[in-house]
This record gives structure tokens, sequence and C-alpha cells, in this order.
């Protein structure tokens, strides 16, 4: 597939996604009771379908859910203007948010009804510096281990020419949820 068509794939599928998600309840928190006995997996689904608000820091940030699946979040961006740091390049603020957003989208995905996660720690490596020139990019994360204790997962940043411009991994305690 050529990179342009691949552009064009990528942008079908945000505009789709985005249509879906804006004709649903918008940015927010799911009540209680939405959430109750459902897995990572079901209420990632329920997300992405706008059956559920979603993280409003996607809407703060300027990025999209793509896909989930099993041990797997895609999230894609559009690096703009407002995310420039001094530098001239995109702040490693945004590009963390984003890894991190597929991290613990990823590890979600794996998380049985009554079980939650909290980020530990996250490492992330800035290979290439990203600019408001390149009109999207994807971070793609996927659970390494998933374990009753700790889960670890890693996330790659990339352009639709397959430019890496960013990786990183993640560890997340997993614990059960307070009853409410």
């Amino acid at each position: 597939m050529t990179q342009s068509s691949l552009l064009e794939r990528w942008l079908a599928e945000e505009s789709e996604i985005a249509a879906r998600l804006d004709a649903g309840p918008g940015p927010g928190l799911a009540r209680p009771e939405q959430l109750e006995g459902k897995s990572g997996l079901e209420t990632m689904q329920m997300m992405l379908a706008a059956e559920i608000p979603y993280a409003a820091i996607a809407k703060t940030l300027d990025f999209t859910i793509i896909e989930v699946a099993p041990g797997v979040a895609i999230f894609q961006g559009q690096p703009l203007p407002q995310h420039l740091n001094p530098l001239g390049t995109i702040h490693g603020g945004w590009v963390a948010t984003m890894l991190d957003s597929a991290l613990g989208c990823s590890v979600h995905t794996m998380m049985p009804p009554g079980r939650g996660y909290t980020t530990v720690e996250l490492s992330v490596n800035y290979v290439k510096g990203l600019t408001p020139r390149v009109p999207r990019v994807r971070a793609e994360g996927k659970v390494i281990h998933c374990g009753r204790q700790l889960a670890t997962a890693e996330s790659r940043l990339v352009g639709p020419d397959g430019t890496l411009y960013a990786h990183a991994t993640t560890t997340c305690l997993v614990f059960e949820m307070p009853k409410r």
C-alpha cells in the first residue's frame, strides 16, 4: 500500500469514528452503572461505539481512538501548531500522552469485570522530531504481559510512511476495583 493510500485510509477511518463519537455523549465519564459487570474490552468497545463518553484528553489534544482488540489499542492524532514546543517541534508531552493512551487502553482491554489498573512506570524514547508537516500519526499499543498484579505493554508512534517518531513501554499495577 502506498503512503498516500494509507493516509487516505487513516483519514477515512478517523472521519467515520469522529462522526460517531461526536454524535454520541461526547467527552466525559461513564456512569458506574454503565460499566458494572463489563470487562475492559467491553468498556473500550462501548466507548468506540459512542455508547459511553470518551476521555476528554483526546478532545483537548486532538487525537482519536481508532481501534481496540484484546491486548491492543490504537490512537490517531494530528500534530498541530498548538502542540509545538519553543524549538518548533511537537512537544514531547503530546507524544507521551498519545503513547500513554495507547498503552493504558491496551492494558484496559485485558481487564476482567471488577479489575482495574494504574500506571506505575512510563518510559518514552523519542527517536525523530515531529512537526505539523506530518499529517497524522498513530500510537499502536500492545500488551506484552497481563498478570494478576502487573501488566506491561509497548507502543510505537508512527507516521503513514512508516517513520517511527517515538516508542514507549509501561508497567501497570493491576488490582481489584473497590466496591461502590
